[in-house]
């Protein structure tokens, strides 16, 4: 079972340093994406770890823009181009840390092969406050100034926004673990829906519901398992989930899932100690 890693990161050499080794396994890849704002001095040395790559067609990202799905799309095309034919991607960010050894998680997606471990939340039923992401134009992936005033300026004139084709949008979380043939898809599809694509340009946090979206309205709903294998506290509200420290220690241990997230080493570096010493 061949697993692919890909992480989006965009600072702390240091924790993603930290990161990469718990990931090394004899049949896994790690890819990084490097936003494009960051100097990738500090990072090159991360390189030279085995079985280390960074994509190289890098981007810009901005908090809740386009530009995170361009970034993932564009990476998920270039190791695509590789033509090493995984079975499994996951998909992490610099700050995520696994919470079991390497090995269990090939041992699960070995044993279910062809599934995608996303969490999925219907819009218009289980995340009402998600609707105005699809339903009103928005701008923030433009760095122009005065774009948020044209952006009220166009909703007042044009009104509430529908997905193309009917589609369905369902999404929370934009991490995930999912089958290679899932991956072919997402590329495929997008590729080759101009529509959608024009759409989702003009959409708030769409790295957060486009995947799933794509997946759940296709014949690959039936392969969606409504867990994307990690812990997320999302208690504190707002956008965000919170930082983890180590108060948060018993609910990693008996939370079952194989990475967490989000921690930063300069806030607390004893909850990543705890989580090394005693669970991997």
């Amino acid at each position: 079972m061949k697993l692919a890693h890909l992480i989006l990161a965009h600072s702390q050499p240091e924790q993603l340093e930290r990161l990469l080794g718990k990931l090394q396994h004899n049949d896994a890849d790690i890819y990084i994406h490097l936003d494009k704002k960051t100097d990738i001095t500090a990072f090159q040395h991360l390189a030279k770890i085995r079985n280390v790559y960074f994509i190289k067609n890098r981007v810009k990202v901005y908090w809740g823009s386009y530009n995170i799905v361009k970034a993932t799309l564009n990476s998920f095309y270039e190791i695509i181009s590789l033509k090493k034919n995984y079975d499994y991607l996951n998909l992490l960010s610099g700050q995520d840390y696994p919470l079991k050894p390497q090995q269990e998680l090939h041992d699960l997606l070995a044993a279910h092969p062809g599934q995608a471990f996303m969490n999925y939340l219907l819009f218009d039923t289980e995340w009402l406050e998600a609707m105005p992401r699809v339903q009103s134009y928005h701008f923030n992936n433009f760095r122009l100034p005065g774009r948020y005033i044209l952006q009220e300026m166009v909703n007042r004139l044009f009104g509430p926004r529908k997905m193309p084709d009917n589609m369905i949008p369902v999404g929370r979380s934009q991490w995930f673990t999912v089958s290679w043939e899932c991956i072919i898809f997402i590329c495929d599809h997008w590729r080759n829906t101009p529509k959608l694509r024009n759409f989702i340009k003009l959409t708030w946090g769409p790295d957060e519901f486009i995947f799933q979206t794509i997946l759940y309205n296709s014949r690959y709903r039936d392969v969606m398992k409504n867990n994307d294998l990690r812990y997320i506290d999302w208690s504190g509200g707002g956008v965000s989930p919170k930082t983890l420290s180590i108060d948060d220690a018993e609910a990693l241990k008996t939370s079952g899932q194989y990475f967490a997230r989000k921690f930063d080493i300069n806030k607390d570096k004893a909850i990543l100690d705890m989580i090394d010493s005693e669970m991997l």
